[in-house]
């Protein structure tokens, strides 16, 4: 077999067989296969597209591709949820306390920020002593005692897909449907969880601009979970509007607790009940609203923030920070963005919001950058909001006054008025199983 007659087959599209593609990926992997070949496959693919049969067989090559975490002595069924990414996306912070609250088994491997999204490693560095870094022992030893562990992706899972998307970014592939679902879901077949429910972002904060495009590639990544012997589900959500109000780690720390406490009531709670209900429906086999109302008792009787205390605690996170989080350390500088004008917020651009939380020192743009964990920002004001000339649109807040000027004039250009309220989107458009 040739690597040269794989890339002429598919650019002249047809479909790869799965002999094709697990020598691709081996070869990759391996070395054997360049990266100019890579390169050629992967825009072939880009312009051709993969079938649902191609797509899944490079989804468990890639995933076959690396070590594979067995969680098979963990009694229960085990769960995980991935979003696509958002601007103050901290749902997992609340939805994995939920479920495992009510007997689901967390065993989750999340990642870090990196440019306009937040990652949830990020969040829960932000509470002092909170480690993210577990061996596997400990990590297996953790979700069989408490039902829940949540530490950063380690190890060698689904090295195929650590190079092939260091190539796709740098060859203009990335935007390609079959590429980013096997990409996603290599890593949640190779993390072995029985039960994968997915936040599929849309709108001008997410990849996915249109919930056309989300509904593809959702549909596509159910497909590869339902052909892996994986119970699927995925859930297309609004990430034109930061989620929440409160965008930076700490923050975001402060916002997810006082959902889990029963305090908030907004966007955010809406979706993390709609992921939570999906989630115990599917590892419980029980309806829906079944599965609803267990998520809401979860809440307003305390078991789900009592769950997410012993999860703080148990990877060494100083407890007392969550039990009162006006403890968490705060910025030196907040500064109010104040309106010049009255009206209806009828639009909010969510990437730009969230590259101005960059700029304030809340995330990164390179791998390597340093975050102030601190920074960010509270929004007083989202879509669909009436402003006042002279009301608080927003607060800012940094370590560095050098950094105020640049996002708050990057934060102003992501809004745009009108006389008349908008038009209201959904806030979940669909939902796929």
């Amino acid at each position: 077999m040739r690597m040269y007659d794989i890339i002429r087959k598919k650019r002249d599209g047809y479909a790869l067989d799965k002999n094709e593609i697990d020598f691709f990926i081996k070869g990759y992997t391996d070395g054997s296969i360049p990266d100019y070949q890579a390169s050629a496959l992967m825009m072939a693919i880009y312009f051709n597209g993969m079938t649902d049969e191609e797509t899944a067989n490079l989804t468990i090559a890639m995933a076959d591709s690396g070590d594979k975490i067995d969680l098979s002595e963990i009694d229960g069924v085990t769960v995980d949820k991935h979003s696509t990414g958002g601007v103050g996306d901290k749902t997992t912070l609340i939805v994995a306390p939920v479920v495992a609250s009510l007997g689901c088994k967390v065993a989750k491997m999340s990642g870090r920020g990196l440019g306009h999204t937040g990652g949830t490693v990020d969040k829960l560095e932000s509470v002092n002593g909170f480690r993210v870094e577990l061996t596997p022992d400990e990590f297996i030893s953790q979700v069989k005692s408490t039902g829940i562990c949540v530490v950063g992706q380690s190890g060698n899972l689904a090295p195929a897909d650590k190079k092939l998307y260091a190539l796709r970014d740098v060859t203009a592939t990335v935007n390609s449907i079959p590429l980013i679902a096997s990409s996603i879901m290599s890593k949640k077949l190779a993390a072995g969880s029985e039960c994968i429910v997915l936040d599929v972002k849309t709108g001008s904060g997410a990849f996915m601009k249109s919930p056309e495009e989300a509904t593809e590639l959702a549909e596509k990544m159910v497909d590869i979970g339902k052909k892996a012997g994986r119970k699927t589900a995925a859930l297309i959500t609004d990430m034109d509007i930061p989620l929440g109000t409160h965008i930076g780690n700490t923050l975001e720390v402060q916002e997810a607790v006082s959902v889990l406490r029963g305090e908030t009531d907004n966007d955010l709670k809406e979706v993390c009940i709609a992921l939570a209900a999906n989630i115990v429906s599917l590892a419980k086999n029980i309806p829906f609203e079944k599965a609803e109302k267990a998520v809401n008792t979860a809440i307003s009787d305390g078991s789900a923030f009592s769950k997410f205390r012993e999860l703080v605690m148990a990877q060494g996170g100083d407890v007392s920070l969550i039990d009162d989080t006006s403890k968490l350390p705060k910025a030196e500088i907040a500064y109010n963005i104040i309106s010049d004008k009255n009206g209806y917020i009828s639009h909010m651009n969510a990437e730009i919001i969230g590259s101005a939380s960059v700029v304030l020192g809340a995330g990164r743009e390179k791998k390597d950058d340093t975050i102030d964990y601190t920074a960010g920002i509270i929004l007083n004001k989202k879509t669909g909001d009436y402003v006042s000339e002279g009301g608080i649109i927003a607060t800012l807040y940094t370590n560095d006054k050098a950094r105020l000027s640049p996002a708050g004039t990057m934060l102003l250009s992501a809004l745009d008025f009108s006389d008349i309220p908008p038009r209201k989107s959904p806030l979940i458009y669909k939902t796929i199983n």
